[in-house]
């Protein structure tokens, strides 16, 4: 975990290496005023850098244990995540998606509130990304 103090403001940057590196000029996360902002994470195994296998369920449980591992770096987990925005491919792939998604062992009893959009195209033509915003 890395933390930065900007221009006074109580803004700490969050890099951990048990999720994929930003593959730009942004953070994976970002905590202030006691949320984390997680940038969208893509199916990228962390240790290799590369494209997991298999179709959309395997995507998204990729993307999920890689959202839980920026939010652990944060100081936060799943459970305590209040919003996500799901980016798909296609909307042919939502119910497929839905069921991963919806595990217990993910957000629990208590999901996030949630947009799912349909998006032209995602970095390296994955087929989901999602980000999170949480508690700390």
């Amino acid at each position: 975990m890395t933390g930065s103090n900007n221009q006074g403001s109580s803004k700490r940057t969050i890099q951990t290496d048990s999720a994929p590196k930003a593959l730009g000029p942004y953070s994976q996360a970002i905590v202030a005023n006691g949320m984390v902002y997680c940038a969208g994470q893509i199916p990228l195994d962390p240790a290799s850098g590369e494209l997991v296998e298999g179709g959309i369920a395997e995507q998204t449980h990729q993307v999920l244990k890689n959202l839980r591992a920026v939010l652990k770096a944060a100081g936060s987990d799943l459970g305590r995540a209040v919003k996500t925005t799901v980016f798909l491919k296609s909307m042919d792939s939502f119910a497929a998606m839905n069921e991963i998604y919806g595990r217990p062992e993910y957000f629990g009893a208590h999901p996030p509130a949630r947009s799912t959009v349909e998006v032209a195209r995602l970095p390296r033509d994955v087929l989901v990304e999602i980000e999170i915003v949480a508690l700390v």
